[in-house]
């Protein structure tokens, strides 16, 4: 094996950016010194199975070039062999996949695998699709189970998955209830709907919950009607892995492992609909937004950000592999919304992203759904999860596709772009570096802090930019030491280096350091003759706990030459000790608090986070936001809300009541 350090050795991320080709993709090296080898077809396979990928031929696993010494005759071959039907059942490769890169140590064919579409998966190899499928994973790729193959079989199906009819299944294992509501939230959202004067089988057939076999002559109950209607007991004889599942995780206890759940529990009917129902209520809960007027000026019951929580949840449901392992999840944090279903994604998340494409997975309960106001058929119900939380300049959500067992995940943080608190750590990090990192730069490294990595596909999602663009701007952190590189092509991720403990001390303890060396120094300076010697000494001290404290000490919360440390904050301290003693304060106790203490006073939000000791992005998300809506706090910064120094004052006609609450 060669030396890291010798000119052979690539950054294989270097070769895709000379292509312009997506780090986002996964990525393979192969050495190809006695030709194509038999490992390659494995790949491909796995690749064009799961998200497509790079196959480097010629390049060793530690980067080496170790070359190709016959690139037309390996190419013939590579050729030969994807086209044989024998050997590979589909040939996804176009001439633009297949391209050469000329290095000092030898020639690399990069082989660019797309993924495979709905209707072309399973991507095999030999004659038997249960023997012949691979896949991708973390640690390569990997022999797919018969259940697996099985599911792809069943994605490429012209018939939607909810269609198939049950047999012997009737309006019997159907819950009337849940029948006669839907009929009422159908006939609200479109009163002049023409089904609606039909009896419920008709109603129950058109809408797909009911089908009819034409040649055979069966018929009943579909998938989806029993989804959407069925009693619990017989969800769980027609599809065993059924299950749906609401939790809220308010608590800071690890111990804790939620603090409410709603679940099948013989409660109720179990069905999709009642869940709906139940859940979408609860999401919404607590959620304070401006509302809005309608045309009639009349008030509109939800935002944006209502309408982007909806679509969240019936994606989630009208995507799931009712087959698949795990259920439908749902889970409310204070700071973030997180959705999970069992299957896989349809398209590529490229294709999600960019919109207007609506593969659905249970079309019939689209439909259902789409009937009463909830979810979209043309592909924009991704557009507005996304406006509703740009609306509020939150973190953009997350997609997560996970495999063993397959899942996808969307997660909906509720905390700013650029939290404060993340941007004092990064400060406190970098220090005087800090400031030279670009608006993107920035935008990576808060990501990084925020969610413990951040890779090209994050960024893609939340900046927009090209790949390439992406991969250079990385790349470039690593360089500068900003950042550090873990695996390679789509596992690629970026950490920030981890630094050593007395650097990240938390802001509190050294506000305390400094304080106490203060108190020091004055006691000192009581003294006389050689005892000046000494508080010359505790000087150097307090200056070196300056030092360590950086930029922290200089901006913290806004309040400069030391006002933090007055009478009158320990008196804000005395006044807040009830939140900080209490985690679990009503609501409208917080509320009331938080006038008390911004009655005279211009507070930072970082400056209430440590007064009460609570996550500044939820109190903004909780309280601040709509206490200035509602009038009672105001602005010192009205016509720049979003900046980092924002403070926030009791307004002024309260001012004479606030000491009455």
């Amino acid at each position: 094996m060669r030396n890291s350090k010798s000119s052979n050795n690539i950054d294989p991320l270097t070769i895709l950016t000379r292509l312009n080709w997506d780090e986002g993709d996964d990525l393979e090296l192969k050495s190809a010194k006695g030709g194509l080898p038999q490992s390659l077809w494995e790949t491909y396979s796995a690749m064009a199975n799961s998200q497509g990928g790079v196959i480097l031929l010629g390049m060793e696993d530690n980067g080496t070039v170790s070359g190709i010494m016959d690139v037309m005759r390996l190419k013939k071959s590579l050729w030969d062999t994807i086209n044989n039907r024998g050997k590979v059942n589909i040939n996804l490769l176009s001439a633009d996949d297949v391209m050469e890169i000329e290095f000092s140590g030898g020639k690399v064919l990069a082989v660019r695998v797309p993924r495979a579409g709905r209707f072309q998966r399973p991507i095999f190899l030999g004659q038997n699709p249960l023997t012949g499928t691979y896949r991708r994973n973390f640690e390569g790729d990997y022999h797919c189970t018969e259940q697996e193959v099985s599911r792809m079989l069943s994605d490429r199906a012209e018939e939607p998955a909810d269609r198939q009819i049950l047999e012997n299944f009737t309006m019997a294992d159907l819950d009337i209830p849940s029948l006669q509501q839907y009929r009422n939230r159908f006939a609200s959202h479109k009163p002049t709907h023409p089904w609606l004067s039909e009896d419920d089988q008709t109603l129950l057939n058109k809408l797909g919950a009911w089908g009819r076999d034409r040649q055979s002559g069966v018929e009943g109950v579909t998938v989806a009607g029993l989804l959407m209607f069925g009693k619990e007991e017989s969800l769980r004889e027609a599809l065993p892995q059924y299950h749906v599942d609401y939790r809220e995780k308010f608590s800071d206890d690890p111990y804790v492992r939620w603090t409410d759940r709603f679940t099948i529990d013989g409660t109720w009917a179990g069905n999709l609909f009642q869940f709906y129902l139940r859940v979408i209520q609860r999401l919404a809960t607590d959620l304070k937004l401006p509302f809005k007027l309608d045309g009639d000026l009349f008030r509109k019951g939800e935002t944006v950000v209502h309408e982007a929580i909806r679509e969240a949840l019936v994606n989630t449901l009208i995507h799931a592999d009712y087959q698949g392992m795990g259920g439908v999840l749902v889970e409310k944090y204070q700071e973030r919304f997180e959705f999970s279903n069992p299957g896989t994604l349809l398209v590529s998340v490229y294709q999600l992203f960019r919109g207007n494409v609506s593969e659905c997975r249970n079309k019939s309960l689209q439909t259902m759904f789409m009937m009463i106001g909830a979810g979209e058929k043309a592909g924009s119900g991704i557009d507005k999860i996304w406006n509703g939380w740009k609306s509020q300049h939150w973190r953009y959500p997350k997609l997560t596709e996970h495999v063993q067992p397959d899942r996808v995940q969307w997660t909906l943080p509720m905390i700013s772009m650029i939290p404060e608190e993340s941007l004092n750590r990064l400060e406190d990090q970098f220090r005087k570096r800090f400031h030279k990192f670009s608006k993107l730069d920035v935008q990576a490294l808060v990501t990084a802090d925020i969610e413990g990595s951040v890779d090209n596909v994050r960024m893609r999602q939340i900046t927009g930019e090209h790949s390439t663009d992406i991969t250079r701007l990385l790349q470039g952190l690593v360089s500068k030491g900003a950042l550090v590189q873990v695996g390679l092509g789509r596992w690629t991720q970026y950490r920030l280096p981890k630094i050593k403990e007395s650097v990240i001390k938390d802001t509190h303890s050294i506000h305390k350091k400094i304080d106490s060396v203060h108190k020091e120094a004055d006691s000192v300076h009581k003294e006389t003759g050689s005892v000046h010697k000494e508080a010359g000494s505790v000087h150097k001290e307090a200056g070196s706990v300056h030092k360590e404290a950086g930029s922290v000490h200089k901006e913290a919360d806004g309040i400069k030459n030391g006002d933090r440390f007055t009478t009158h904050w320990n008196e804000l301290l005395n006044m807040a000790a009830v939140a900080r003693e209490n985690k679990r304060l009503v609501p409208k106790e917080m509320e009331q608090l938080i006038l008390r203490l911004c009655k005279d006073n211009w507070l930072t939000r970082r400056e209430l986070g440590d007064l009460l000791e609570r996550n500044i992005d939820g109190l903004r998300s909780r309280f601040l936001t709509s206490m200035v809506e509602h009038g009672l706090l105001r602005l010192r910064h009205p016509d720049k809300p979003n900046r980092v120094d924002q403070a926030y004052t009791t307004a002024k006609d309260l001012e004479s009541v606030v000491l009455e609450i």
